[in-house]
């Protein structure tokens, strides 16, 4: 279950009587636990309480009590030594008239009446596996105004199937724009009156809906009329009382969708909420899910929370706007200064969404210009901060719709908080009609156009959002000349996933510095734009992205090509997980990358809380290092030759399993030594390797019992479109490549591993074993590479510079083992190593049969195992810098000195040896 949904259970549970024995169930079930296990605590079997009430051991402690009692019962609960021994998370204690709660984690409490419990159902989360930040916890109305308008939606599409075609999808959303906005407005007094909206709707519609369309339609019509004008055009009184909006929200077609009785009651509930508690900053993100098929599923729970945006937006250009403040402290003279700069700042994110970034950095502007004005004596000051110094891209109509609202209302609330309600009410309405939200793809049109460098106006026209199909007017910002900043959350495509129109796109972006743009994430056409604007204007930029365009094969065929001579990364915040509401503590990796003209400011790269200032940033994003890492054939260092393993080619009639080799091998014994032990990745982690027939140079013939498989192998290859293919037909016995001879013993290294693994995965494999060409193979090397390869230095090297897979690391021997750099070796270094290695293998040993799986587990890995990696790692960090490293950044660092070092040194020995030829 989602937040959205657990709300709606949980809302649902409250306004049912108070059941004492029903309750802990209901409550359980509710936050997503299974029929079937609500029915073994029901039995008993799995209750651990010894209080008589409900305790699921590692969640919660539920105790029903009588009335006046909630209390003692909730410190009972607390006290409970099956609530320690069951290692409980929550103890919860109600009569139906109070409820209490604690978080025994953090400490933090609820207490409520039993009627309002569901607005803090976000404290309980947790028991739902549902990660969560402080924020979002604190946004318990838009999740469930988000659940409501679902709803809302969800009923009016079956009772007007016609509005949910792509002809009519914009109508529809342009509606539930609207109502947004009225919810809203009757609130916080924009409309005066209690309810002005809802209770019209109540009042003058019928219970059976008939007419319910009609008064919303003429509700909207009146409010795109001014009042000099509605007498002649005869409104009603009840829908005069409506004041005039304008600003285009209301103009055009107000056609409305026909409501039945329920949809009617939903939309009463939905006004009856407190729209005074709207974020505009998380909720347009919410509510542009109810209108979108795809994200409908999670509404809107993988929205950009809070602290994210602030992660880019700070370092971008709000930290600085902090200390010069804080420089200026009470002198009236720099304060002006500084509000005339901010009035002129223009934040522009072309690919807006709903507005998050572009509401945050609107809020905390408005918080610093507020704090200007207080120190000035001027706490009334109107604000110089205009909306349209906020300019937007976004593909889609409605969330652009949303965007632009979204901005309206964080207007109207700065205005309410640092002015007051009389000042906010006498200059929000009418609606301005200006639109400064562009709705097109961001990769086609021309950035300077939307936000010009000059600051004298926008010539780029697209549809208005408020009344479609109208030329958008040229808007000016207020304040010419003022600094630009771009920022956003652009979308994270890989190749793979791109449709022709989006590779389109992409390469058009990025024509004019990248030739070839196969294998390039989508979120690469956003950074080339922006380096377009870089080059016109000194803007600064702050991005989002996934960490795969730092990371493996991208990074040399972007970053050189992007910015050239003139540009450099500013700042950047590396791999972190980007928090959401889904469960299972679902998130994406991603990396934040500023980007700016050379300068020599210091710049800053942010590691949790550690912040690195430097005077350049790689394309790493690691400090003081601007190298990209090429693929390479042969090892930069004195170390063994890696190879992939072998390519069958054979739709699987080479390669069996335990008990088809076993019942080959008693139909021929004479094939015995050909039926070959046969590990990729997933066979070296499980240590359960499949089998393959191994006979690259025929000997065996054609063995009766592989006959119909070898016939099958050629008839396959023999239908390929490539002629190599075609070729290998003519011998089905052997694998389509073969880059071992059979007879070797080898260091097998996995393709792939998780990312919670410390080590990579690396074996011994003896004599006789076959790799996949799923994992990479050192043959008859010395033992002192596996420690090489299963030690921190080398996984930190492999996580930056191969890339990972999804979010799975990516091994390379081309560019990650044959770039690798390794001091050289003396022999002593080489037998320290050895011995080091040779300790891995025994601690493995000692917990035969566990696997690389089990033994590497980060929170069951072995005492002794890890012993030894740390032992091998001691050794391996001495020989490079005489001591351990402090951290992967300065691992990073010393690698890629070392690595610049060893290449020049390279470049040098090729030069001289032209020379001389």
């Amino acid at each position: 279950m989602n937040a959205v949904e657990i709300e709606e259970a949980i809302s649902e549970l409250a306004e049912q009587p108070f059941d004492a024995s029903e309750f802990p169930f209901a409550f359980l079930q509710a936050f997503g636990n299974k029929i079937a296990t609500i029915k073994r605590l029901r039995s008993g079997s799995t209750n651990k309480s010894d209080l008589g009430g409900i305790l699921q051991t590692n969640n919660i402690h539920i105790l029903t009590c009588p009335e006046g009692e909630v209390g003692s019962t909730l410190s009972s609960l607390r006290e409970s030594t099956a609530t320690t021994k069951a290692k409980a998370k929550f103890v919860l204690a109600t009569d139906g008239v109070d409820v209490e709660a604690e978080d025994l984690n953090s400490g933090e409490t609820v207490a409520c009446s039993y009627e309002d419990f569901p607005d803090h159902f976000g404290f309980f989360l947790p028991l739902a596996g549902i990660t969560t930040v402080k924020q979002i916890r604190e946004s318990s109305f838009d999740i469930k105004a988000t659940g409501r308008l679902n709803r809302l939606y969800v009923e009016l599409l079956k009772d007007n199937p016609d509005w949910g075609t792509a002809d009519r999808r914009p109508d529809m959303n342009h509606f539930m724009a609207r109502l947004i906005f009225c919810f809203f407005a009757e609130d916080t007094d924009i409309f005066a009156g209690d309810d002005l909206f809802t209770g019209t709707i109540e009042q003058m519609s019928e219970r059976d809906s008939s007419n319910t369309h009609e008064v919303i339609s003429k509700l909207f019509e009146t409010m795109n009329t001014k009042s000099e004008d509605r007498e002649a055009a005869g409104f009603p009184r009840w829908a005069a009382k409506l004041p005039y909006v304008n600003g285009g929200l209301f103009s055009g077609s107000t056609n409305v969708p026909r409501f039945s009785k329920i949809a009617r009651s939903y939309l009463l509930h939905i006004g009856g909420l407190d729209w005074q508690k709207i974020n505009p900053d998380i909720f347009g993100s919410m509510i542009q899910a109810v209108a979108d098929d795809e994200e409908r599923g999670s509404l809107g729970m993988h929205y950009t929370s809070v602290p994210n945006i602030l992660k880019v937006l700070n370092p971008l250009f709000l930290d600085e706007l902090r200390e010069k403040l804080e420089e200026a402290n009470d002198n009236s003279r720099k304060l002006l200064n500084l509000r005339n700069r901010i009035a002129k700042i223009r934040v522009f994110d072309p690919a807006c969404g709903s507005g998050n970034f572009l509401v945050i950095a609107y809020k905390e502007m408005r918080a610093i210009e507020a704090e200007i004005n207080a120190r000035r004596g001027e706490r009334d000051h109107r604000t110089v901060i205009p909306l349209t110094n906020f300019r937007g891209i976004e593909l889609r109509d409605f969330p652009a719709e949303i965007a632009r609202l979204a901005l309206i209302i964080a207007e109207y609330q700065c205005d309410l908080l640092y002015r007051g309600q009389k000042e906010a009410l006498a200059e929000f309405l009418p609606l301005d009609a200006m639109n400064w939200i562009t709705c097109g793809n961001a990769l086609q049109l021309d950035w300077l156009s939307i936000c010009p460098p000059t600051g004298k106006g926008v010539k780029h026209h697209a549809d208005d959002l408020f009344t479609s199909q109208l030329d958008q007017a040229q808007i000016d910002f207020e304040n010419e000349g003022g600094e630009t900043y771009v920022c956003g959350n652009p979308p994270y495509k890989g190749s793979q996933d791109q449709t022709p129109e989006e590779k389109q796109d992409l390469r058009r972006a990025v024509s004019s510095s990248i030739s070839s743009t196969g294998s390039l994430d989508y979120v690469v056409g956003w950074f080339s734009k922006a380096c377009d604007v870089l080059r016109e204007t000194p803007a600064r930029v702050g991005l989002v992205t996934t960490n795969s365009i730092h990371q493996g094969r991208q990074v040399a065929k972007v970053w050189p090509n992007l910015l050239g001579d003139d540009l450099e990364i500013g700042f950047a915040r590396p791999s972190f997980k980007w928090s959401n509401l889904a469960s299972n503590k679902a998130g994406v990796t991603v990396s934040i990358i500023g980007l700016t003209r050379k300068s020599n400011r210091k710049k800053q790269v942010f590691e949790e809380d550690l912040v690195i200032s430097t005077d350049r940033i790689g394309p790493y994003l690691v400090p003081n290092h601007e190298v990209a890492v090429k693929e390479r054939r042969t090892a930069i260092s004195d170390i063994a030759p890696m190879v992939w393993g072998n390519m069958a080619n054979d739709r699987q009639c080479l390669i069996f399993d335990k008990d088809e080799a076993k019942e080959i091998r008693k139909v021929d014994p004479s094939l015995a030594n050909y039926i070959r032990p046969f590990y990729g990745t997933d066979e070296l982690i499980k240590n359960s390797p499949r089998y393959c027939y191994w006979d690259p140079n025929g000997v065996a013939g054609n063995p009766e019992v592989m006959r119909e498989r070898f016939d099958k192998v050629a008839k396959e290859r023999a239908k390929s479109t490539r002629a190599t293919t075609r070729d290998l037909a003519r011998t089905p016995f052997r694998f389509g490549e073969v880059r071992q001879n059979g007879d070797e013993a080898m260091i097998l290294v996995s393709g792939v591993s998780s990312e919670s693994r410390e080590y990579l995965p690396v074996d011994v494999k003896e004599t006789g074993t076959i790799a996949s060409n799923l994992a990479q193979m050192i043959l008859d090397a010395e033992l002192w590479n596996l420690a090489l390869i299963a030690s921190s230095l080398h996984l930190t090297w492999i996580a930056t510079v191969c890339g990972k897979l999804e979010t799975r690391y990516r091994y390379s021997n081309t560019l990650g083992w044959n770039t690798f750099p390794v001091p050289i070796l003396t022999e002593k270094n080489k037998a320290d190593l050895t011995s080091c290695a040779k300790d891995i293998l025994l601690a493995r040993e000692t917990h035969h049969p566990a696997t690389i799986a089990d033994l590497y587990d980060p929170e069951k890995m072995p005492d002794d195992l890890r012993a030894a990696h740390e032992r091998n790692d001691e050794v391996l960090e001495r020989i490079y810098i005489g001591r351990r490293f402090r951290n992967d950044t300065e691992r990073l660092e010393k690698l890629f000195e070392l690595y610049t070092k060893m290449t020049q040194e390279e470049e040098s020995r090729t030069t001289k040896s032209r020379k001389k030829a």
